[in-house]
């Protein structure tokens, strides 16, 4: 366990640990510039610590192990809203492997616990959870703690009716939904305008939260995404990834909204797009508020429609008309294009129909006697 303190302007750590012969032992060290600089130092005393427990008769457990490398790797380069949910994996660990040795798990063990968690969960859910585990794992594989990976080739267990399938709007409801919106756009109100902007970038909500004047460029019609907005800490923050950081092109229609809200604010302003009348950003609840109110007007009956639907939306539109996954990929700031198959492979297979009515015509024409010498000079 470690403390830390703060004395003369400088920062202490001390830790609390027990030896291999049980024996409590102490550790401390002064004179770091930042808190944050000592609970790192701290983070990685104290697993090391547990390293030097670890070995055949080793009986550190699987949560307490988890504990110390995510303190280590993760709690310091994490948004808060992700702390949460390796918090969340640490507490269903101390729950199914509270007493159970880590050298002791073996792949039929873990089979079991992810039958007995997921059996009452989504896909979602049980998914980020055993890539939590499966992380720390390899960790523990790397530092020589165990030697076999018993994660991997394991099957993942869940809820196949709380497992939904990604809804979206199709074209007809998503241009009632852009016109209804559009024709009721008022400054004071931003949420109308975050929503449309969703629809025609795919872009994640907090990256619209925390878009600034600056990132929208007019005349080139580009919006840069170099952060992202947290609404636990109500500051930026971190985009999901690297590639996430990325420039949008946009449409004029787009740019013509764009410039009616920012006629409304100071021309020398730099804050946030999106602030409503009290100057703060709408928050989720506030903006899944009003696309609900939206789509209940317009009688469009999707009940677990949010806000993140509508980047599901932007895709099955892009497909629709025949956009390339790569290109699709890029714009929504996906590491790769087997993200985007993976994600949106419901409605990759929707299209699918309609790609092999194309190739089936294409591949007829190789077996024509005769091919027009405009078409064979292209060939």
């Amino acid at each position: 366990m470690a403390s830390i303190t703060k004395r003369n302007g400088k920062w202490q750590a001390k830790i609390r640990y027990y030896d291999t012969d049980g024996k409590r032992r102490s550790k401390s060290k002064a004179g770091f510039k930042t808190k944050r600089e000592a609970q790192l130092f701290a983070n990685e005393y104290e697993l090391k610590a547990g390293e030097n427990e670890l070995g055949s008769n080793s009986t550190i457990t699987l949560p307490d192990y988890f504990e110390q490398w995510y303190k280590l790797y993760k709690a310091s380069v994490v948004s808060l809203k992700t702390k949460k949910n390796y918090e969340y994996t640490l507490r269903i660990l101390r729950k199914y492997f509270a007493n159970v040795a880590l050298t002791e798990i073996d792949q039929k063990q873990y089979q079991l616990f992810l039958q007995k968690y997921g059996m009452n969960r989504s896909k979602q859910t049980t998914a980020k959870v055993n890539t939590h585990i499966h992380a720390a794992v390899k960790s523990t594989i790397y530092d020589g703690v165990i030697k076999k990976d018993f994660v991997a080739r394991t099957s993942l267990v869940y809820d196949k009716k709380r497992t939904q399938k990604i809804e979206y709007l199709n074209i007809n409801e998503m241009t009632k939904l852009v016109n209804y919106l559009t024709s009721q756009l008022d400054p004071r109100y931003t949420s109308k305008y975050m929503i449309i902007l969703a629809v025609y970038t795919g872009m994640r909500l907090g990256e619209i939260q925390g878009l600034q004047w600056k990132n929208i460029n007019f005349n080139f019609k580009t919006i840069s995404i170099e952060h992202a907005w947290s609404e636990l800490e109500r500051d930026f923050k971190e985009t999901k990834n690297e590639s996430s950081r990325r420039i949008i092109r946009v449409n004029d229609d787009l740019v013509t909204i764009l410039k009616g809200l920012r006629k409304s604010v100071n021309p020398t302003a730099k804050q946030n797009v999106f602030l409503n009348k009290e100057g703060t950003v709408p928050t989720s609840n506030g903006v899944n508020k009003t696309l609900r109110k939206a789509l209940k007007e317009l009688e469009i009956d999707k009940p677990s429609f949010h806000f993140h639907s509508l980047r599901h939306t932007h895709v099955a539109y892009l497909l629709a008309n025949q956009i390339d996954l790569y290109a699709i990929s890029k714009r929504l700031g996906h590491s790769d294009i087997g993200t985007t198959s993976r994600v949106y492979s419901y409605m990759i297979d929707e299209y699918k129909i309609r790609t092999d009515q194309q190739i089936e015509s294409v591949l007829q024409n190789i077996n024509k006697s005769e091919v027009c010498p405009e078409r064979a000079q292209k060939i």
